[in-house]
C-alpha cells in the first residue's frame, strides 16, 4: 500500500537539493522584542484554498497590521509536505515558519524508509486551530454514514477508491479499511485540493479532507460528509457525527493546525507570537469566519502545542502498529 515511498524519497532529495545556499540565521534571546524587522514568511504544505491556507491569510492579514511588517504566505504543495518543510528548515531564518497541520510530518516516520530531515531542527511556536477533517463521499455513491460506506466498500471489494489528505491522516484512512476488512485503492494527487472535483464527479469514491475543501461541494450537492475525524462534535456541525460517535473509533484523529519555527528561535520569541496569536483569535469576527469553514480556534503556547504534538505522535504510532510498518530510524 505505501509502495509510493521510493518516489517521495526522490521528490525529498530535489527538495533538500533546492535549499537556498546562504542561509539566514535567527535573531539572537537580545532582539525578540525587535522581532520581526522584516517581512515574515509562513509556508505552508497545501494548495490555495486548504483549510491551513484560509487560517493562515485570515491570521496573516490581522498580523501585519499589529507587527508592521508584511505577512506573506507562501503555498508548498506537494512531495508529502516534505517541499515546504525543508524549505522552512533550510531557510535557518526566524522569519521563515511553516504554517502546517501537524498530522503532515508526525506520519512522516511511517511513511518514509529514512527520514529526509531532522525534526529537531523545528521547534513548535504556537498551537493555532483544530481543523475540521471530513470524510467526504460523492452523492451519486448514495451513501449516508460511515457504516453505509463501510458496507458499500465491503460489496465491491478493490472497485472503490479513495484518496486524502498528506501524513496522518493517509494512514488514518488505510487504518481504518485494515480495521474494517475493507479494500480500496488509493488515488494519489500532488495537490489534494484537485480531489474535490473527482470526488464530486464520481470519480473517486471518498476524499479524506479539511471541511474546508469539501464545503463548496457539500453547498452544491454534490457531495456528501458522513463523519468527521475530530474527537469532540462540532458544534459548527451539528449533523455531522464525529466518526467515534458513528462507531469507527479506528477513523478517529484531531487536525492540529500551527506554527512551528527553526531550531534555534529563541523560546521568548515564540511566546511572544503565540501571545500574538492568542490576541487575534480572540476577535469574535476571527472566531465566526473560521467556523464558517470548518475549523475550530484553539490557540496555545509553545508547551500545550509541543505537548499535543506529542500525544499525536504516540496515535500514529498505534497506527503504524496496526499497518505493520517499523518507523524508520
Amino acid at each position: 500500500m505505501f509502495s509510493h515511498r521510493s518516489l517521495i524519497a526522490a521528490i525529498s532529495l530535489i527538495a533538500t537539493l533546492a535549499m537556498p545556499a546562504t542561509p539566514v540565521s535567527a535573531q539572537t534571546p537580545a532582539n525578540t522584542q525587535a522581532w520581526p524587522q522584516r517581512s515574515v514568511k509562513f509556508i505552508i504544505p497545501l494548495g490555495p484554498g486548504a483549510g491551513v491556507d484560509i487560517t493562515a491569510r485570515l491570521f496573516a492579514d490581522k498580523l501585519t497590521a499589529k507587527w508592521g511588517q508584511p505577512v506573506v504566505v507562501e503555498n508548498r504543495p506537494g512531495g508529502d509536505a516534505i517541499v515546504a518543510i525543508n524549505a522552512v528548515i533550510g531557510a535557518k531564518d526566524d522569519h521563515v515558519l511553516l504554517f502546517a497541520p501537524t498530522s503532515t510530518f508526525t506520519a512522516h516516520p511511517y511513511l518514509h524508509e529514512k527520514l529526509p530531515y531532522d525534526i529537531k531542527d523545528l521547534v513548535p511556536v504556537a498551537r493555532v486551530t483544530n481543523t475540521l477533517i471530513g470524510v467526504g463521499v460523492p452523492t451519486s455513491l448514495g451513501v449516508s454514514t460511515v457504516k453505509d460506506l463501510a458496507q458499500k466498500i465491503k460489496a465491491e471489494p478493490g472497485k472503490l477508491n479513495y484518496a486524502s489528505v498528506t501524513g496522518a491522516n493517509d494512514l488514518l484512512f488505510a487504518s481504518f479499511l485494515k480495521t474494517e476488512g475493507l479494500t480500496m485503492a488509493k488515488v494519489p494527487y500532488k495537490d489534494t485540493v484537485q480531489a474535490i472535483n473527482d470526488l464530486a464527479e464520481g470519480r473517486i469514491h471518498s476524499f479524506v479532507a479539511a471541511y474546508a475543501i469539501l464545503r463548496p461541494q457539500v453547498q452544491a450537492g454534490k457531495v456528501k460528509v458522513v463523519s468527521i475525524t475530530n474527537r469532540k462534535h462540532a458544534a459548527a456541525l451539528p449533523d455531522i457525527p464525529t466518526s467515534e460517535e458513528a462507531g469507527f473509533k479506528s477513523l478517529s484523529m484531531d487536525g492540529l493546525v500551527g506554527l512551528l519555527g527553526p531550531r534555534d528561535m529563541p523560546l521568548a520569541m515564540r511566546e511572544r507570537i503565540a501571545a500574538d496569536i492568542r490576541e487575534i483569535a480572540a476577535d469574535p469576527a476571527i472566531i465566526q469566519r473560521l467556523s464558517l469553514t470548518g475549523q475550530v480556534i484553539s490557540p496555545g503556547t509553545p508547551a500545550e502545542f509541543a505537548a499535543e504534538i506529542e500525544d499525536q505522535r504516540a496515535t500514529v504510532a498505534g497506527i503504524g502498529k496496526n499497518l505493520g510498518i517499523k518507523p524508520a530510524q
